[in-house]
């Protein structure tokens, strides 16, 4: 994602926990598979059987081989990527909608840790979504253009209410020209699609013209708020440790919905609008 730098001398660490998660599947699945099925069967549990179906898929396999021959390392480092490791173990592994905004050298990770789920891809820069499924073409990558610079952001933060398109009451994204921090040109799948957790770790937001992350932490902050499903959404922020993503996610994330922060990142755990407290049709977002 960002500067895509090179991180060296991180990556056995990755490939060994990626790889004793996978291990343990592979002994289950083959232990399964070397007795009698209906036996088996009767007496094996639901968590070990969904353990040894999550462990052997190509994702897990490729990211394996990926992070155990590469220098190349993920942007986060363990104690922020854990976070999300946490809330995916809380739930069991269990399939979700993942939608990561930002395109790297931690992609396969995400992929990874999601195999039976739907994991998206959000990236700025055509070339380099070339490049990386080139490499990785599993991945689920878009192409996502966005109307904001960085040196508009100081702007952005002053006028949006005074846009109704922009209210929590009023604001969505497919099509809401009126509001310049809506993402207007997403996949239509991103659209129809009720996120579990969404990361944010991009576009770029460390030169005046870069699109900055105003319009993608707006635009969580309406998914999460839209959702009907039950549960919250979970909303991980990465380098809040710069000015426009720490004011931007105060404004719209809530710092009352800040369940945990780590090195350069927040988790944010934000319930559906209808479930919560003191709003209406006047409130805005925190």
């Amino acid at each position: 994602m960002k500067s895509r730098r090179l991180l060296p001398d991180r990556s056995w660490i990755l490939a060994v926990v990626m790889a004793g998660l996978v291990f343990a599947g592979v002994l289950i699945g083959s232990f399964i598979r070397s007795t009698d099925n209906s036996f088996i069967c009767s007496l094996a549990s639901k968590k070990f059987r969904a353990a040894a179906e999550y462990a052997s898929t190509p994702a897990q396999l490729q990211a394996i081989v990926h992070y155990a021959t590469s220098r190349t390392t993920p942007q986060q480092n363990i104690d922020e990527i854990s976070i999300t490791l946490d809330v995916f173990r809380s739930r069991s592994f269990a399939p979700a909608n993942f939608l990561v905004f930002g395109l790297g050298f931690d992609s396969l990770m995400w992929s990874a840790l999601n195999p039976k789920g739907k994991t998206i891809f959000l990236e700025e820069d055509p070339s380099w979504v070339k490049s990386v499924l080139k490499d990785a073409p599993l991945l689920n990558a878009h192409t996502v253009q966005y109307r904001t610079q960085l040196k508009e952001a100081d702007g952005l933060l002053n006028s949006y209410r005074k846009e109704p398109m922009c209210s929590p009451a009023k604001a969505y994204l497919d099509g809401n020209y009126a509001c310049p921090l809506a993402l207007t040109g997403l996949p239509d799948e991103v659209y129809a699609t009720e996120w579990d957790l969404i990361m944010i770790d991009a576009p770029r937001g460390y030169f005046p013209e870069a699109p900055g992350r105003m319009a993608a932490i707006f635009s969580a902050a309406v998914m999460a708020r839209a959702r009907k499903g039950p549960g919250v959404t979970h909303v991980f922020l990465h380098d809040v440790d710069r000015k426009v993503e720490k004011t931007f996610a105060e404004e719209f994330l809530c710092r009352k919905y800040l369940v945990k922060g780590v090195g350069r990142l927040w988790h944010f755990e934000i319930p559906p609008a209808a479930n919560m407290t003191g709003q209406d049709e006047t409130s805005w977002f925190c």
